[in-house]
């Protein structure tokens, strides 16, 4: 009797194994059977399996926080030879126009946003054409005196301006060894209490005048591209600016008459990530006796992008003073610029340019 026990339970583990198994193997059929959802589709056909698999990356510049609605400020830079080597501050702005002004000189306007330096200049006097280039950036418009013109229409215009001549918001440092009206430099602390002081606006709704791309633009497959590892750009007789493509670090290395550009407080040679470069008539004004310049540079006309070792074809339009100037490829689209500070070159009408 024992022994027929001891079968009956064997039998039973047998029957649950059997059991178990037949229900493993029901459950793998049936999953084996459930269709399997098809992949989501992209515009163009292409699976969308890449955005259910990994979260979105939001694509980020660090030339600027485009969520901060700081007012930028725009500082007339000295750019006399005298002055070289002794400038301060220029790489950190993410934005600089260089125009032509009298004497076959030209100066420099540097834009900043949410920047804390100890050290900008030397500061100068305004012409009245970099006004609007202050205009198309929403900026507060900081210089050392002004010229007649310049004056004049900051005024008509209702140019949000902070006057050394009026506000104390720079020091001398006379330690250079330069003359006077080369020596002043101000810092981003003295630009923003001039402001709080004039009960300037300090924030802005503006979107940046250009469009910045996290990824890198390639031009070299555009329309009209052609290679730029150096640029040479002429403003007059004694007055011309280059650059010259760094590959490694894939930046332009800036020069002024072919001396390297660089920063008195670093030492580092200026560098750009961008350069937008055109021409526009420029000519002197009848009866101002320091021949002074003036601009036609509301309209349009064509230029260049050049950026990571090529230069593209492009056409500019402005018009008003006011209004941003709107920079396009050939094919109608609204430029892109790398991620980087830019340099916008405005060249007298009729001087030269090589892009090689």
């Amino acid at each position: 009797m024992a022994k027929k026990k001891r079968l009956n339970k064997k039998g039973k583990r047998v029957v649950s194994i059997l059991i178990l198994f037949i229900v493993v193997a029901i459950a793998i059929v049936i999953c084996l059977n459930i269709p399997k959802p098809k992949d989501e589709k992209t515009n163009d056909g292409s699976s969308d399996k890449s955005k259910e698999n990994k979260p979105a990356v939001e694509e980020k510049i660090n030339i600027l926080d485009l969520n901060s609605n700081s007012r930028p400020y725009a500082v007339m830079i000295n750019n006399i030879k005298t002055v070289w080597g002794y400038q301060s501050g220029i790489q950190d702005a993410y934005l600089v126009y260089e125009i032509i002004v009298e004497g076959g000189y030209t100066r420099l306007m540097a834009i900043y946003k949410d920047k804390n330096l100890d050290r900008i200049g030397s500061v100068r006097s305004s012409r009245h054409y970099f006004l609007d280039y202050a205009l198309e950036n929403d900026a507060i418009y900081v210089h050392f005196g002004w010229s007649p013109q310049a004056e004049s229409d900051m005024k008509a215009l209702g140019v949000n301006n902070i006057n050394f001549l009026s506000y104390n918001g720079y020091t001398r440092d006379t330690s250079l060894g330069l003359a006077t009206e080369h020596t002043a430099f101000t810092t981003t602390d003295k630009i923003m209490s001039g402001a709080e002081y004039y009960k300037y606006r300090t924030t802005s709704n503006e979107k940046p005048l250009l469009e910045y791309s996290a990824k890198s633009v390639n031009l070299s497959n555009m329309d009209g591209a052609i290679s730029a590892n150096k640029v040479y750009i002429d403003y007059s007789s004694s007055r011309n600016t280059s650059f010259e493509y760094d590959s490694v670090n894939k930046v332009y290395k800036r020069f002024q008459n072919n001396t390297v550009h660089k920063d008195y407080v670093t030492g580092l040679q200026y560098t750009a990530k961008n350069i937008i470069t055109y021409q526009v008539n420029s000519y002197y004004i009848d009866g101002d006796a320091k021949g002074r310049q003036t601009l036609d540079n509301v309209g349009k006309g064509t230029g260049w992008y050049i950026s990571e070792g090529y230069a593209v074809p492009i056409t500019w339009e402005k018009t008003s003073r006011a209004s941003k100037t709107i920079y396009k490829y050939n094919d109608g689209t609204e430029i892109k610029v790398n991620d980087g500070n830019t340099y916008i070159e405005i060249q007298p009408q009729g001087r030269e340019i090589t892009i090689e």
